[in-house]
């Protein structure tokens, strides 16, 4: 029997216009497209400190004093002579004033008028100096065993140098003695006088332990 004209339906094997499948797209995961999102870059490493950067420099300015040196010379030949050697070529470009014998300001720690003494560098400036060099030294593969800034005349040369500098500026660098606290000897009395017993020093106890600390010896 036919179907009449205009009921409205069609061939189930023809392709219906209206689908909502949007023109036969596939729409399947298998049709899907992939998208890889990369992962995030690695934060940039942290800065180096102060104390690396300027340990990185005084490595490279005695490497470069090394290759200027007459004749030149090789890390391994370097001595701790040699490292004194260096220490006075920084003299040139120091900042302080240290003042000669037969100046009318020798040991005056705060000369009223400039004279003509010569500017080197102070004390702790080398010592530091020579600290972070001798670091840097077993850093770059060097033995400790060998290392020529922790040479003994290469200590002996720095105790010169603050001791000459610290009688031409006038500028103690003796340590300190520790000082008890306040309140300690009161402290005793009172805790003797509650126990029954006298308040009286006899400079035995904690008054003896306090008298026969010492300043600590010095790293030189």
């Amino acid at each position: 029997m036919d179907l009449p004209s205009g009921s409205g339906s069609h061939d189930p094997g023809e392709p219906d216009g209206t689908s909502s499948t949007g023109g036969g797209a596939d729409d399947s995961p298998a049709g899907r497209s992939t998208v890889h999102t990369p992962p995030p870059p690695p934060p940039p490493p942290p800065p180096p400190s102060r104390y690396e950067s300027q340990k990185r420099r005084d490595w490279n300015t005695f490497l470069q004093y090394l290759s200027n040196h007459k004749p030149p010379l090789t890390l391994a030949r370097c001595s701790g002579a040699h490292v004194i050697e260096f220490l006075k070529y920084l003299d040139q470009f120091g900042k302080t004033k240290v003042h000669v014998t037969g100046c009318p300001y020798f040991g005056h720690p705060n000369p009223p008028a400039p004279c003509a003494c010569q500017l080197k560098q102070a004390w702790g400036s080398l010592d530091a100096l020579i600290g972070r060099l001798r670091a840097a030294y077993e850093e770059n593969g060097g033995r400790p065993e060998s290392n020529p800034f922790g040479a003994r005349a290469v200590r002996m040369y720095l105790r010169e140098v603050r001791e000459s500098q610290a009688k031409a500026r006038g500028i103690p660098y003796e340590k300190k003695r520790k000082r008890p606290a306040r309140g300690t000897a009161a402290a005793l009395k009172v805790s003797v006088a509650v126990g029954g017993g006298s308040a009286r020093d006899d400079g035995s106890g904690a008054g003896e332990a306090i008298s026969s600390s010492a300043p600590a010896p010095s790293t030189l």
